[in-house]
């Protein structure tokens, strides 16, 4: 049955603008001629008194109601937004407005303006309100995680799971617990036909692992409908979400929308998978106390359960996909750059010889290999933007922003930028052991400062240990040398399937 809203004369505009959109940007890991040098002028920082108002902030065109809507579209719509915003950076400058529908922001794609905003960072720094998720907790009754906590109550919820997740030697704990799953890993010989369902397989085990001490069963032949159910809910909550940020919630919520149920529908899965997990393993430890990752943080700290329910979904539901996904890029760059993946074998062979499990005491004596993850993070990122909400009137560069402005940090700009990195198109692992150091504000993978992802170090060490399987065991080879496309679906996904097939070595 046709949707009506199909047939007007807007959506028909639409449609016709969609149709004109550009092909993905593909990605390249092999080097290519550097692109012309850009006339922007270098990133200004001046006095209060002389900065401009944000009123003189250029940006493409912004038209009533849909602001810069309709020029996105045309460019190849959300899914390339990414790319469109490396266009208006190399346009605009390294600081930009820009609006799309009703969401208003000022766009940052330098180092020193990411630094400005770190020196001025305050006490209890804000994201941007994501509105779709607040609505969901408020409709049934559910607290806030630290994605969407402020203040005070954000601070608390945080500092309960800091000590354990932002603490190298707590972190390093775990390493028994990821190469549990990372053992029971396997390949086959030859191309996998849907390579990113198992790596979130691979995923979720580990974190499930790490969280619940608990075996979900994801990489045996006959896999649980409680955790499949679980990842395909992630994907639906990321793809729905993106497009009530554009559109306002309220209207979705009150219509009751097809994208408003299937939203619901989706964290009502999430939300019941973890509660379950989170009363099982409560219960487990209340009969036989122990020291396990979930119970020590809720017994050492004053969090009521509803809201380790949602401090733990969140986490849950952002280590599943966007691990995989960057285990996915990177056995991309390492498939199409054999000579990166030669020196990385080596490097673990000596480290680890005849397959002993690698251990994450022994990840500190591996820097090609933390190159490696740096590289593919930069090159081809899981996120391509952060947000922050300003909670003071605060001036980055020429301009004077007022309290409340929303501010996108487009990192992906930064690792593509010729400014900040030589040859950025090239996959050189190399760059980041070389004596002339990297502007830490150029790549930031994990997002900046207090709210910088509080699941980074578990993150990396997932990532470092099922790269040392993973590579130990397969030659990791590349099917064909066709370009492959960035899509925009709540992370950066590979256009079409990676080309890539495992040879047992």
């Amino acid at each position: 049955m046709t949707s009506p809203v199909s047939k007007s004369p807007l959506a028909a505009f639409l449609q016709l603008l969609r149709s004109l959109g550009q092909p993905p940007r593909p990605v390249t890991s092999t080097a290519c001629p550097p692109p012309p040098p850009r006339d922007v002028p270098i990133c200004p920082l001046v006095a209060r008194g002389k900065a401009q108002d944000a009123t003189a902030l250029p940006g493409p065109a912004n038209w009533p109601l849909l602001g810069s809507l309709l020029e996105i579209l045309w460019k190849g719509g959300l899914k390339k937004q990414h790319n469109t915003l490396a266009e208006y950076h190399k346009k605009y400058g390294k600081i930009f407005r820009m609006k799309l529908g009703s969401f208003d922001s000022v766009h940052l794609g330098s180092p020193c303006l990411l630094e400005a905003l770190y020196r001025n960072e305050s006490a209890y720094p804000q994201r941007l309100e994501i509105k779709p998720w607040k609505a969901y907790r408020d409709y049934r009754n559910e607290a806030y995680g630290l994605l969407i906590l402020e203040g005070e109550d954000w601070q608390r919820v945080r500092s309960a799971f800091q000590k354990k997740l932002m603490k190298p030697a707590e972190i390093m704990k775990q390493d028994n617990k990821i190469n549990e799953v990372c053992s029971r890993a396997s390949f086959p010989g030859g191309h996998i036909e849907d390579l990113y369902s198992e790596l979130n397989k691979w995923s979720f085990e580990s974190i499930c692992l790490v969280l619940y001490e608990k075996r979900f069963g994801l990489l045996q032949k006959n896999a649980g409908d409680e955790a499949l159910n679980f990842i395909m809910a992630i994907k639906t909550m990321m793809s729905t979400f993106g497009r009530m940020m554009v559109t306002p919630v309220e209207l979705h919520r009150s219509l009751n929308t097809r994208v408003w149920q299937a939203h619901t529908l989706a964290w009502d899965t999430i939300f019941k998978s973890v509660k379950s997990s989170i009363d099982s393993q409560l219960e487990k430890s209340s009969q036989a106390p122990g020291t396990d990752f979930l119970c020590d943080i809720y017994h050492h700290s004053q969090l009521s359960r509803k809201e380790l329910y949602a401090a733990v979904t969140e986490l849950q539901l952002a280590a599943v996909e966007t691990t995989a996904n960057s285990l996915m890029w990177i056995l991309y760059n390492l498939s199409r750059n054999p000579h990166v993946q030669q020196k990385l074998l080596k490097e673990i062979q000596r480290m680890f010889p005849e397959n002993q499990t690698p251990r994450a005491e022994n990840l500190r004596n591996m820097p090609y290999l933390k190159a490696c993850l740096k590289e593919s993070m930069r090159l081809t990122p899981t996120v391509p933007f952060t947000t922050r909400t300003l909670d003071k009137a605060t001036v980055l560069g020429e301009y004077a922003l007022p309290k409340g402005t929303v501010l996108t940090l487009n990192t992906q700009v930064l690792g593509s930028n010729e400014d900040n990195f030589e040859d950025p198109s090239q996959f050189r692992p190399e760059r980041w052991l070389q004596e002339k150091k990297i502007n830490p504000f150029a790549h930031l993978p994990f997002g900046i400062g207090k709210r910088m992802c509080i699941g980074r170090r578990l993150a990396e060490l997932q990532l470092h240990l099922a790269l040392c399987w993973i590579v130990q065991k397969y030659d990791i080879v590349a099917t064909d040398n066709e370009p492959v496309g960035i899509l925009h679906l709540g992370i950066l996904v590979p256009s079409r399937e990676l080309p890539i097939a495992f040879r047992q070595r």
